[in-house]
């Protein structure tokens, strides 16, 4: 099973991912992590990528695309893997479908956790006042300024790969404002589908 997991940030991809991991026995890949992987494991690709965090620069698609096909090559991908967080554009969309048809794969599908931003609002300053009580740090992007910011970039660059999946068939969509479990319920029933 290959699937991308879209929705703006709090949307709860994360959540969700992790439960398919545990129910699939398959890698959630976050691009975060494979860069921060790639780093320390001093590959060719991770070496590109240093140089460019360590000039306090943004890593290019060219970078980060090689480390996700670094990443989808190693054995623990071979029966399939979560996509979080990436594409982040149609760019990026456009290399991960010419990775996959070099590998002679397919994603199954692309599952967008739908929700309403001013809930997700409320959500992230929720969590930031949970944290707090319960002693724990603050995400800095647990900030209503910082989020909202990072909620148009979203819109921006990410959400029109709605439109790009939608027209080759593969999207399909849950509503990201039900209960944790209602929409790994949700989640569930659109893999099973894919899967005929």
């Amino acid at each position: 099973m290959r699937l991308i997991l879209l929705g703006p940030p709090g949307a709860g991809k994360g959540t969700q991912a992790q439960r398919l991991v545990e129910q699939h026995g398959i890698p959630q890949l976050s691009t975060g992590d494979m860069l921060r992987a790639a780093v320390q494991a001093g590959t060719e690709v991770g070496k590109r990528a240093k140089a460019v965090m360590d000039a306090g620069e943004l890593v290019s698609d060219a970078i980060v695309n090689a480390i996700v096909a670094e990443r989808i090559d190693q054995p623990d991908c071979a029966r399939g893997f979560i996509l979080d967080g990436y594409p982040r554009t149609l760019v990026q969309a456009d290399a991960v479908e010419a990775m996959l048809a070099e590998r002679g794969i397919a994603l199954d599908t692309v599952i967008e956790l739908v929700v309403d931003d001013k809930a997700l609002v409320g959500r992230i300053v929720k969590r930031a006042e949970d944290a707090k009580a319960a002693g724990q740090p603050v995400r800095k992007d647990d900030n209503p300024a910082v989020f909202e910011e990072r909620l148009r970039e979203y819109y921006k660059k990410t959400a029109p790969l709605t439109g790009y999946y939608y027209a080759k068939g593969k999207l399909k969509t849950v509503d990201g404002m039900a209960s944790i479990d209602a929409v790994t319920d949700e989640i569930g029933k659109v893999l099973a589908a894919a899967a005929k």
